[in-house]
Formats: structure tokens, C-alpha cells, sequence
């Protein structure tokens, strides 16, 4: 077991920042004991229903305090899990900070890092292992908690209260999306890290830069990221298809949007009366895009991050060669 120790500069990261380890496994022991005990309660809750002979549809005053107690155990449950994905979403500016100050800036702005180069190590492996030690974490505890969601989500009682499967914090906790949005949160930590430091400044510029990355990438250009379909005809759709856009097509081909609409103010806008030959447009995404959404968002995340590792490396040669 000796030889599977960390030796060397992992040895000194893993001991450094041996306290934000600790923690951090302490709360993943929580969360997943959390969300563990929900999940088995509401199951528990939802197994013992039927046997009841009450139905959420069909409301009587007899089963009316047997309804709410399913229904508030199935409700808490669902809290649990959408905790799970908000805390996904911003793990990876909370990372990005911890790589950029802690762990790179306190040391060029303390000057300890002449110490280790001192020691027959070289710059780039430095920050290899300085990267290494949170990366693994990282990426274990993630793997952890999308592996505990998809179960609780498969195997867990019916969902009267989720999102629909293109919500943000519902496509997070699905695919590898959270864990390529982790990697990266190390690796432009890094870059932030070198760049600006000084450890309180590198920590907001870091979570600064890694929340706009989700909000533009996964917020605003998601929808983008991979064609959408058009549907012109009456036929109604699915109740769980992502619309995008909607508005109307005239008979020259120009599409109208529904905010374009709303520019008309108190005149009547195409969407109200449609002129002849318009026909009205929905574009959407169906459910079978869940897979081709997530993977793309998630090329593009993993590409971003190795720009940003090949970049620390590439700073970390020129300020200090």
C-alpha cells in the first residue's frame, strides 16, 4: 500500500491542502447519506400507497391527508435532487477559485514555491501536481454524485413535481456535462491563478470567469447547439418538447418572431392576424436531442478546458522560464 501513496510534489499538494480535502469528502459523505435517506423514504411512501386504495387524480376526503403525506414525501425528494444539480452547476466556479488562490496564487504571492524548484522540480511538474491533487478529487466526487442522481432519478418514485429533461439543473445531473464543466473549472483556475497572482483577487476573478462560462455556454448558446426542428402543421406535440422559438413564416419566407411580434405594440402584429399565404412555426427540440445537446455542450467544454491547461503551462514557461 506504501508504493500507492503520493510521493513528491503530490505528497506536498495532498498535505497542504489536506483540510479542504477533508471537508470537502465530509460533505460528500453528507450529501450522498442525504440523498440516500430521501430517496429510500420516498420510495417507502410510494410502495406503501397503492395498498391504500387512494389515487393523486381522484381526490376523496378520506384519503385527502393519505395523498398529502405521498405527495410531500415525493415533494422533499425532489428538493433533494434539485439541490444536487444547482450545487453541480456552481461546483465548478466554486473549484476554479480554489485552484486559482489556495493552490497557485497563495504560493507565487508567498514566494514558497522557490522552495520545491529548489528541490530538483521542475516548474511544469509543479503545477502537474499542483493540478492533479484537485482534478482527481474533483472528478471522483462528481463521477459520485451523477452516479447517485441517476439512480435515485431511475429507481425513485414517480415525479409529480420535476422539470422537464431540458431544464438546466434537470440536464445537468443527467450527463457528463457537470464533470467536462468541473474539469474545466481546474483548468482556468490554473490559468487565472498564474495570471493574476494575489489569492483573494485570482479567487473572484476565477469564480467570476468560470459563472459566465455556464451562463453563456449552458444558458444562452445550449439551445444552438444542435439543429432544431421546425413544425408548421397543426399536429400537437410532445408535452415535453423543448421550444425554442415560435412565431410565424409569411408567404415571402420571412420569419417573424414572437418577440418581434411584441415590437408592433398596439397595432396588430403579424401573430395575432396572420396575413395570407403565413403560416405559423415552431421551432423545438424533441427528447431524443437530450443525448446529441449533451454531448456537444460537452466536446465544447472539454476543448475549453485544454486550451485553458495548455495556456497555464504556456504562462507558467514565460513568467517563470
Amino acid at each position: 500500500m506504501r508504493t500507492l501513496a503520493p510521493r513528491g510534489p503530490l505528497w506536498v499538494a495532498t498535505r497542504l491542502h489536506r483540510r479542504a480535502l477533508w471537508a470537502g469528502a465530509g460533505f460528500l459523505v453528507l450529501a450522498v447519506a442525504a440523498l440516500l435517506y430521501q430517496r429510500l423514504h420516498a420510495a417507502s411512501v410510494a410502495d406503501a400507497f397503492p395498498a391504500t386504495g387512494c389515487s393523486v387524480d381522484i381526490r376523496s376526503i378520506r384519503c385527502e391527508d393519505t395523498v398529502r403525506t405521498y405527495l410531500d414525501a415525493e415533494l422533499v425528494f425532489q428538493r433533494w435532487l434539485t439541490y444536487l444539480r444547482m450545487f453541480l452547476l456552481v461546483l465548478p466556479g466554486v473549484v476554479g477559485a480554489f485552484v486559482a488562490g489556495p493552490v497557485i496564487a497563495r504560493e507565487l504571492e508567498s514566494g514558497t514555491y522557490k522552495l520545491a524548484w529548489s528541490q530538483s522540480v521542475t516548474p511544469t511538474r509543479w503545477l502537474a501536481a499542483k493540478l492533479a491533487v484537485p482534478l482527481a478529487c474533483t472528478v471522483a466526487g462528481v463521477s459520485v454524485l451523477l452516479g447517485l442522481h441517476r439512480w435515485a432519478v431511475e429507481t425513485g418514485p414517480d415525479d409529480h413535481f420535476g422539470d422537464f429533461w431540458y431544464s438546466s439543473y434537470r440536464d445537468l445531473g443527467i450527463g457528463p456535462t457537470a464533470l467536462a464543466y468541473a474539469v474545466l473549472g481546474v483548468a482556468l483556475g490554473a490559468v487565472i491563478g498564474l495570471l493574476v497572482r494575489r489569492t483573494v483577487v485570482a479567487m473572484s476573478a476565477a469564480a467570476l470567469a468560470m459563472g459566465t462560462v455556464v451562463l453563456v455556454l449552458h444558458e444562452w448558446l445550449r439551445p444552438s447547439l444542435w439543429p432544431v426542428l421546425t413544425d408548421t402543421t397543426p399536429i400537437r406535440r410532445a408535452a415535453d418538447d423543448w421550444v425554442v422559438q415560435e412565431g410565424v413564416i409569411t408567404a415571402a419566407g420571412e420569419r417573424i418572431t414572437r418577440e418581434e411580434c411584441f415590437g408592433y405594440g398596439w397595432r396588430v402584429s403579424p401573430c395575432e392576424e396572420r396575413p395570407e399565404g403565413a403560416v405559423n412555426f415552431v421551432d423545438y427540440h424533441p427528447a431524443s436531442h437530450l443525448w446529441p445537446l449533451q454531448l456537444v455542450e460537452t466536446g465544447i467544454v472539454l476543448a475549453v478546458a485544454a486550451v485553458a491547461a495548455f495556456a497555464a503551462f504556456r504562462v507558467l514557461r514565460r513568467l517563470h522560464a
